[in-house]
């Protein structure tokens, strides 16, 4: 059996002036090749957890090991999608990729450098937009230089914060189906944080879900049983679409609050399948 990519053991998290942690003993695992997302109310420390994912800020205890080691600060090797695209103004869509590889790469020639931003400029759909400065891109485009700049220096985990919130539906939309066929091609580990149920259901393999702060632990995680290869178009029309919607539903209004008796061992349950 695989070890996990990613293992979250005991964390917590507690702010200087602060009575009561943010989060308090979270535990759980992101598997190799897993697509996992992160629901739960505002406050209850979603965003600082992957912040701490990304070695951006340290946790008051426990630790995450990735890939065996445990974290204590940023690495290429973790490349992270923020709400806001995060790109540089003075730079061109092919520059603001080209500066990630470069990080990455520092020995590589120019030329290797453009064919290998070209790749994923094309794999995001941004073909012809490369001379382009973000002044120039709607906000949809800014963030598929986003995305493509975080695939282009081929990390091994991918870490999302609601990287489409900010977006039209439309748009949104769109993205969130490319995101899946990304995912299903290359089989990246990516940990997302996500407010939108139906984003979740679309490209989580498994949902963790946080109970409200102060002291937020994991009350659950659900296993995704809806048939792979979903788009955003066809989702509710697959058997167990809204048992699944119904459950991650409940649980935000009316659960919350609730802990597991076990914080290490929190309910998992698969939703969605077919019976």
């Amino acid at each position: 059996m695989d070890r996990p990519h990613i293992s979250i053991q005991g964390l917590q998290k507690q702010f200087p002036g602060t009575d009561r942690p943010t989060f308090d003993e979270v535990w759980f695992n992101v598997m190799p090749g897993e697509f996992v997302c992160l629901i739960g109310h505002s406050g209850c420390g979603k965003t600082t957890l992957l912040n701490m994912l990304a070695g951006l800020e340290r946790p008051t205890g426990g630790a995450i090991i990735v890939g065996g080691q445990e974290v204590t600060g940023p690495s290429l090797d973790r490349a992270v999608i923020f709400q806001s695209h995060a790109l540089l103004p003075w730079m061109t869509v092919m520059g603001n990729i080209a500066f990630a590889v470069r990080s990455k790469w520092p020995n590589w020639k120019s030329a290797q450098v453009a064919s290998h931003c070209q790749k994923y400029i094309d794999l995001v759909n941004l073909t012809g937009a490369e001379a382009k400065r973000p002044v120039h891109l709607s906000g949809g485009m800014k963030q598929r230089v986003g995305i493509a700049r975080a695939l282009a220096i081929q990390p091994g985990i991918m870490l999302m914060d609601e990287p489409f919130s900010a977006l039209d539906a439309l748009t949104r939309g769109s993205l969130q189906d490319e995101l899946v066929s990304i995912s299903t091609a290359s089989r990246q580990t990516t940990f997302m944080i996500t407010h939108d149920i139906d984003e979740a259901m679309l490209l989580a393999d498994r949902i963790v879900l946080m109970t409200s702060g102060p002291d937020a632990r994991v009350a659950e995680i659900v296993e995704n049983g809806l048939p792979r290869g979903r788009t955003r178009a066809e989702l509710h029309h697959y058997p167990g679409y809204y048992h699944l919607r119904n459950h991650l539903l409940d649980f935000l209004v009316r659960r919350p609050a609730g802990r597991p008796a076990d914080p290490r061992h929190p309910p998992s349950t698969r939703i969605g399948a077919e019976h």
